[in-house]
């Protein structure tokens, strides 16, 4: 008996294990990670309530649900996928859907996917999962669809048939009169964009987000012609609202908050410049909330150079010395100063393209002395980028690596995002792509796999499950003694490896035994190991 619904595929609606990280794995072609390891270890289900309520939901679906009871609509339910069928029902008027890569055409899953031959990423199966259940309970109940997010450009390259109303932009000010007109039995256009929401017609969340998850900014001023996220109108979201969801989030049972911005180092700021106080006293707020560890997705490394001071003082109040920070994103994009200056000219503010390199290293060194370890991404295949530009970016990775630096390099593919100021150019393709980047990727590779080795058990002990700790970190470290060679291969021959990858298929019945075969030997070492020192605990305390 709920009118509305609010839900999302099982890539987004999940907790990841306790690490977000791990969500990336769910960018890897379905063939190759068996179901059996998703479900268990990087995409197990939230639990949910015996009306099919879930208990804590991702963010988005969260500020949804807040803004439309505070719009007046008093019968909303934020639901898991695999509970639709316990939620929806004849009362139903609309289902609501958030979308973050339906299709698998991210940058991480796009290069995942052509990497390793083909096929659909996970995110993209996941979403099909969903199009079905959303497809056989529409044809029941007759309610209409509206999806949103961050990739409902993808929805518009093929659109579902049983989706009434593509929504783009923010909620706050226009989904609520949209909704009301599918009360009202009017029509709603099929494609909406929703204008900018200020600051006050933001509501908080009025129940708890997965992960401690709480918002502090909206948008990017940096202004790069690639990202979605240029479009948006950047804001800082109020102290009293940010500490009011945490204080959610914590009495609600989270142990952790994970703040959300596209820079956490823009928390407070106008035009770009550092306001320290503002993001010392967000942090040590939270910590005085009650929260453990404080986490971040995205800091810049112009930010960070010019305000070493204020990485310090959040690393010591976070207490990164002990926890570390969870790998935040950072756009390193590019080691030509030309394909800076041409498409990012913004990235380096208050610093000129000239000075990027520098930046980068300098930020590095930085970042490591305040316990962060950050994930590069670099965007290569711009349509006028030439060897010599990714020769550039080869010699800063390089140059990067040998000044000491601690840090993961991620080369992505540029994909042309719809809503971004490159939208008209061509997808990637794995012939046209310079052939420089094979060697940029190997090189990228080579000392990610190094890191991750040394870096992943540590990451892994906020995980909810010991026993999945232990198996994620024994699944990780047999897939990396095995996969630096792929990457060598696939340098050696330009990509052309990848098609031999099209066979491999460990989601098959042969594939699921292998990977309980895997699972049976880490129990298996588990139990000796316990053994061991049962036996050797029990030998000392009897000497």
């Amino acid at each position: 008996m709920t009118e509305i619904v609010l839900t999302a595929d099982r890539g987004s609606f999940t907790d990841y294990g306790g690490v977000s990280t791990l969500g990336y794995v769910a960018c890897m072609p379905d063939r190759i990670v068996p179901k059996l390891m998703m479900d268990a270890l990087f995409t197990p289900r939230i639990k949910y309530k015996s009306n099919g309520e879930a208990i804590v939901a991702p963010y988005a679906l969260r500020k949804v649900e807040a803004i439309l009871l505070k719009a007046g609509f008093k019968d909303v339910v934020v639901a898991p996928p695999e509970a639709l069928g316990k939620v929806v029902d004849k009362e139903t008027r609309l289902l609501g859907i958030t979308v973050h890569d339906p299709y698998g055409l991210s940058p991480v899953s796009f290069k995942l996917t052509m990497l390793f031959g083909g096929g659909p990423a996970w995110n993209a199966t996941f979403f099909n999962d969903l199009s079905q259940e959303i497809w056989r309970l529409r044809k029941k109940y007759n309610f209409k669809v509206f999806a949103g997010g961050p990739a409902t450009w993808q929805l518009a390259l093929e659109r579902p048939d049983w989706l009434d109303t593509i929504y783009n932009g923010e909620a706050e000010v226009d989904l609520p009169k949209y909704v009301s007109s599918v009360y009202q039995g009017s029509d709603v256009p099929k494609d909406v964009r929703g204008r900018d929401a200020k600051v006050e017609e933001i509501p908080t969340i009025v129940k708890p987000a997965r992960l401690g998850e709480v918002q502090v900014t909206r948008g990017c001023p940096r202004g790069c012609q690639f990202c979605s996220i240029t479009p948006e109108t950047y804001r800082t979201i109020p102290l009293e609202d940010v500490l009011k969801e945490v204080k959610l989030n914590i009495d609600a049972g989270a142990r952790n908050i994970e703040l959300l911005t596209d820079d956490i180092l823009l928390y407070g700021s106008k035009r770009l410049a550092i306001n320290r106080e503002a993001i010392v006293t967000l942090f040590r707020k939270v910590k005085e909330e009650g929260a453990e560890q404080i986490f971040f997705p995205h800091i810049s490394s112009p930010a960070v150079v010019e305000s070493p001071e204020t990485v310090m003082e959040i690393s010591d109040i976070a207490e990164y010395k002990k926890h570390r920070a969870e790998a935040p994103v950072v756009g390193l994009e590019s080691g030509s100063t030309r394909i800076i200056s041409k498409y990012m000219r913004g990235k380096p503010f208050p610093y000129r393209p000239e000075d990027w390199g520098k930046v980068i290293i300098e930020s590095t060194g930085i970042l490591n002395d305040a316990y962060i370890t950050p994930a590069y991404t670099m965007t290569v295949g711009f349509p006028d980028e030439t060897d010599e530009d990714v020769q550039q970016s080869i010699d800063l990775v390089h140059k990067l690596f040998d000044s000491g630096g601690k840090a993961w390099v991620f080369p992505l593919p540029v994909i042309p995002i719809t809503s971004t100021k490159i939208s008209r150019n061509p997808f990637p393709e794995l012939e046209k792509l310079p052939g420089k980047y094979w060697e940029l990727l190997y090189v990228s590779w080579k000392k990610d796999l190094e890191l991750t080795r040394i870096v992943l058990p540590q990451m892994t002990e906020r995980m909810n499950s010991k026993i999945t700790k232990t198996i994620v970190n024994t699944v990780m470290d047999h897939t990396f003694s095995n996969i630096e060679g792929v990457f060598k291969e696939l340098m050696e021959t330009r990509g052309r490896k990848s098609y031999e990858y099209s066979t491999v298929e460990l989601n098959s019945v042969i594939g699921i035994f292998r990977s309980i075969y895997r699972l049976m030997l880490v129990f298996s070492r588990r139990g000796t190991d316990y053994i061991g020192k049962s036996t050797s605990s029990s030998s000392g305390s009897s000497t």
